[in-house]
């Protein structure tokens, strides 16, 4: 069945010599075939941008207000420039209703929102949408934590679109995908920025505030780009032209943007039914379920994890993966908490932490440990065994 429909589809795979005895290994089903086979590699043209500068302009109009310009519109009129209707078309920014009635779209100004009249502002008093809700570690949902600013309106509606622009070929259940990943990763936080939602929720016991300040996102990145108040150009002596400015800052958002996209479609799609595989594996590889080995460590696989585990509410949660790294070293890793950068779900043991070869190895009790890192959130082994037996007394040890 599976060589039948590499000859019938023979342009959707890409196989090497690695790629195709695992296959030939998997159980056979057609969801998880289709998904190993057109995602196991970076290299098939279903994940190859395409090349869109060469595409024809368009002579339509968009419209956003004038003065100060935050990250929303200009990522807007970026997304919907990405577009064949709306292909580089100029941007117009005013506050005028006669002027802004003369646009084809607009967005961000208006104080309407109607996706058939092409009006698109959120600044309404009764306004209230949000992006699909949130799936949940238990597998409920949620809603969003943020109304939809301009840019979030322009996604809803044409955000398939633009990803569909740069690479045509994903299949439908992968541009739902990488839709539903580009809105959490990326979209979410100039939403929730621009509509004034504080990171931390408000009425914990006791508060809880940030130790630090980071000003270094896009949101802030952009108003940055605004000219300040006593700011001369040095060439012309005059103040800088802020609709020069708006589209340094939209193309700005533009390659932040294309960025995310291209991880996570030739990235993390092609790494998803490899971690697929490996979680469903879990058992084979130890009784406990914890740990799971993957064939390299060069994949994107910590937020795949965690989808595959509210996906199939996996419990107990997975503590430790287990791989190469590029000189061979077997690397015990720890799954963070969720939603934690620094906090895992169960470190490796405090007398492992920051020991080095034999001296681990007498520690450890286990044959060749190569080091375990002072934080305890990795260790490796010169052998799988070694790597595994590692994470089982860890396990045992449960963070001690």
């Amino acid at each position: 069945k599976i060589m039948a429909a590499i000859s019938i589809f023979p342009n959707l795979f890409s196989f090497t010599s690695r790629t195709l005895p695992i296959l030939l290994s998997l159980p056979f089903h057609s969801a998880s075939f289709h998904l190993y086979a057109t995602m196991s590699s970076s290299s098939s043209p279903v994940f190859k941008r395409a090349k869109i500068d060469g595409l024809p302009s368009s002579s339509k109009t968009i419209g956003t207000h004038s003065g100060t310009f935050q990250a929303d519109e200009a990522l807007g009129c970026w997304m919907l420039r990405q577009t064949p209707t709306y292909r580089n078309s100029p941007v117009v920014r005013s506050r005028d209703p006669a002027v802004l009635d003369t646009c084809d779209i607009v967005i961000d100004v208006g104080g309407v929102y109607d996706h058939d009249s092409l009006r698109y502002d959120h600044h309404q008093r009764d306004y209230d949408e949000k992006f699909t809700p949130k799936q949940n570690k238990d597998g409920t949902t949620s809603e969003r934590c943020t109304k939809l600013s301009a840019s979030g309106l322009v996604y809803r509606h044409y955000g398939k679109e633009v990803i569909k622009q740069y690479y045509p070929d994903l299949t439908e259940e992968m541009l739902n995908l990488a839709y539903e990943k580009m809105y959490n990763s990326f979209c979410e936080a100039i939403d929730a920025i621009d509509t004034g939602v504080e990171p931390i929720p408000g009425g914990l016991d006791p508060p809880v505030s940030l130790v630090y300040r980071d000003s270094t996102g896009l949101s802030a990145r952009v108003s940055r780009c605004n000219p300040r108040w006593n700011e001369v150009d040095a060439t012309t002596n005059q103040p800088p032209n802020p609709d020069e400015r708006f589209e340094v800052a939209s193309q700005m958002c533009g390659d932040d943007f294309m960025s995310v996209l291209s991880k996570i479609v030739e990235a993390d799609l092609p790494a998803r039914s490899i971690v697929e595989q490996a979680v469903n594996d879990r058992f084979e590889c130890d009784a406990s379920g914890e740990i799971i080995k993957l064939p390299s460590g060069g994949l994107p696989w910590k937020s795949e994890v965690y989808e595959l585990e509210h996906q199939n509410k996996i419990e107990p949660l997975i503590k430790y993966v287990l791989y190469t790294d590029q000189a061979g070293m077997w690397r015990i890793q720890c799954v963070s908490v969720e939603g934690k950068a620094f906090e895992n779900r169960l470190g490796l043991p405090k007398e492992w932490r920051g020991v080095r070869d034999q001296d681990l190895e007498k520690i450890a009790g286990i044959e060749g440990c190569t080091f375990c890192h002072a934080a305890g959130f990795i260790g490796g082994n010169k052998s799988y065994e070694g790597a595994l037996e590692m994470a089982r007394v860890a396990l045992k040890k449960g963070g001690e």
